[in-house]
């Protein structure tokens, strides 16, 4: 007996080692996670038929929801690039220096680190295909930011005054790597099929990837074809039948994806998260007091744009069966976009880096299961567009069940989640608490607001810079810029300047374009209005109209230059010896007898 015991000890550690020494290499060799970050723009909370909407159909969507964790009070910024400026830096939205869509306060300053930034540093390949919104020029466009492979609209949307002249949605031209490049379908499909195509391409290579989904729809302008809106179109209580077949349209796109990687196999190692950018914007009419009189919305107050729970409360649904993410769940704990990046650090492993000093903190050990709750804080969200953020403005601070708005209005989420009934008299001290937060945040960020982003002049790595309207910084009295195509086409009329950067000492090029450079009207030119898409609700666009410019100008910081127009030529051109250095551009058209306004478009060239 002692002979077999002894002869068989060696051999069970002999098999001991075998084991672990087994387990450890497949641990050493898994392979990492994927991430696919799916974001839609201007679809709110109750856009959804899995969250109560009695009329949209989204069963794609609807499968992700059971198939997920769902974070049931996750807030986002109120409009566009402010969520995307969070989302991808884990920092709010206005320390990043992004709280507006327009006027030089939508592009991301330059010292931010992007979750693809991070994953790039990591061995990824990054992508994104639709809406970027955070900067058009060098160092704000996506493949200075991270991304890898690009597939991109210009400014915040198909018609915008960054994009490409003429887009309707459908067969646009979008830009590939930077380059523009004519495609065929419609717009949201052209996002999917090429993330598809690029998950497909990296996945053969072995390459872990993160793809950034981010569909300009179901932001306006309303376009779709009739099929996906045709059973919306009779229903009283639908407001936009369009903008809910646009949704149809993203959930069949959904499926499609969701088919992929299933069938790849992808499915199993693949963090999916789905979120949209801020309340609803077509979903519902609204009362003076921003309550709901007609669509849905959950139950909420108010839509995109508002300091109120119909503004910035949207849906979050995070999907990863092996990593471990709980299925069919709700998180009912407060969470906000910011705390994605660190949670996608925690889950991939990344190091992390104290230079980041994010404002968000993980969900990992939640999502996981090794914790059941998020410690208690105080979250902020708000709402400037305006050049110089203000304290307290469309301001919502929010902690557990309670919503301080405006510093003043406070609202108890557990007993009247449709914020109709002001509480602040019945609890001062709660009022005060989140007072005292606010103030605190406040000091933290003000201190931010001076880093101006600014577009930096022909670089190597963008040698002509077109700066586009959509970008100036406005002037006192003036409440918007020529931000898309159907205002520059009409003529809008604006006056500002941009914040730029001179890289290098020597002579600069200016041309002032009314029109896109590209198409080769002159100054006086008028266009006939554009075709609209058969079979579908595209509305009719307007003409444009032929502007009288008999005058430009150019001032460069103390600088100024001045000439009469042509009116047979495509543009006026300036140039001028620039340092090297931050500087401030003031260009400018007028009609005879008219008032300065800004050209639509300028291209920057570096004469030597």
């Amino acid at each position: 007996m002692k002979c077999r015991i002894a002869w068989a000890l060696p051999v069970l550690l002999l098999l001991s080692i075998s084991i672990i020494s087994g387990c450890q290499d497949r641990q050493a060799t898994k392979s990492p996670p994927n991430v696919i970050i799916v974001i839609t723009d201007d679809q709110g909370y109750g856009d959804l038929s899995c969250h109560g909407h009695p009329v949209l159909k989204t069963p794609n969507l609807d499968q992700l929801h059971a198939q997920s964790t769902r974070l049931t009070d996750f807030h986002v910024s109120t409009t566009c690039a402010p969520t995307r400026s969070a989302l991808l830096t884990g920092h709010y939205n206005n320390r990043t220096g992004v709280w507006h869509t327009i006027a030089g306060r939508s592009l991301l300053r330059q010292d931010e680190v992007t979750f693809a930034d991070l994953c790039t540093s990591n061995g990824y390949a990054t992508g994104i295909f639709g809406k970027w919104h955070l900067g058009d020029n060098f160092p704000f466009r996506p493949q200075d930011r991270g991304f890898q492979e690009t597939l991109v609209h210009g400014g915040g949307g198909v018609q915008q005054g960054p994009d490409y002249w003429g887009n309707d949605y459908f067969d646009d031209t979008y830009y590939r790597n930077g380059q523009p490049e004519q495609q065929q379908g419609y717009c949201t499909d052209i996002w999917f099929d090429a993330a598809i195509q690029f998950m497909r391409d990296k996945s053969q290579a072995a390459k872990p990837f993160f793809c950034y989904l981010a569909t300009n729809a179901p932001h306006s302008p309303f376009s779709v074809k009739d099929k996906y809106a045709a059973s919306y179109q009779d229903d009283p209580e639908v407001v936009n039948p369009a903008f809910l077949g646009m949704i149809a349209n993203i959930d069949e796109n959904m499926g499609k994806l969701l088919t992929y990687l299933d069938d790849s196999g992808l499915a199993e190692n693949t963090i999916l998260v789905f979120l949209t950018d801020n309340g609803t914007a077509a979903g519902v009419f609204l009362d003076k007091d921003q309550h709901v009189v007609k669509g849905f919305n959950a139950g909420m107050r108010a839509k995109k744009g508002s300091m109120y729970e119909g503004g910035h409360r949207v849906p979050c649904f995070i999907r990863w069966p092996q990593g471990g993410v709980n299925v069919g769940r709700d998180l009912d704990d407060l969470t906000t976009h910011i705390d994605l990046v660190p949670t996608l650090m925690d889950f991939l492993n990344f190091a992390k880096k104290d230079n980041l000093d994010l404002d968000g903190i993980s969900l990992a050990d939640v999502l996981l299961g090794r914790s059941e709750r998020l410690p208690t804080r105080t979250l902020i969200t708000d709402t400037q567009r305006i050049e110089w953020p203000k304290k307290w403005k469309h301001s919502a601070v929010m902690r557990e069940q309670w919503r301080l708005i405006n510093g003043a209005e406070l609202y108890d989420l557990s007993e009247d989640p449709g914020q109709r009934t002001d509480v602040s008299a019945d609890h001062p001290a709660v009022v005060e608490r989140l007072r005292k937060d606010y103030e605190q945040w406040w000091t933290d960020i003000v201190p931010s607001f001076e880093n101006t982003p600014r577009i930096v002049l022909c670089s190597s790595n963008e040698p002509v810079s077109l700066l586009h309207a959509h970008d100036m910084h406005m002037d006192q009295g003036f409440n918007s810029v020529p931000w898309n195509q159907q205002m520059i086409r009409r003529g809008a009329k604006s006056r500002g300047w941009f914040e730029v950067h001179v890289p290098a000492e020597g002579r600069y090029r200016f041309e002032l374009y009314r029109w896109p450079p590209h198409t080769g009207h002159s100054l006086l030119d008028s266009l006939p209005a554009p075709d609209v898409e058969p079979n579908s609700t595209m509305g009719k666009r307007p003409a444009g109209v032929s502007l009288q410019i008999a005058h430009a100008s150019l001032q460069i910081d103390e600088e100024e230059f001045s000439k009469e127009t042509s009116g047979a030529a495509q543009s006026a051109a300036f140039e001028s010896h620039l340092k090297e250095g931050d500087h401030q551009l003031r260009i400018s058209f007028a009609e005879a007898g008219g008032e300065p306004f800004v050209p639509y478009y300028t291209v920057v060239k570096k004469l030597d």
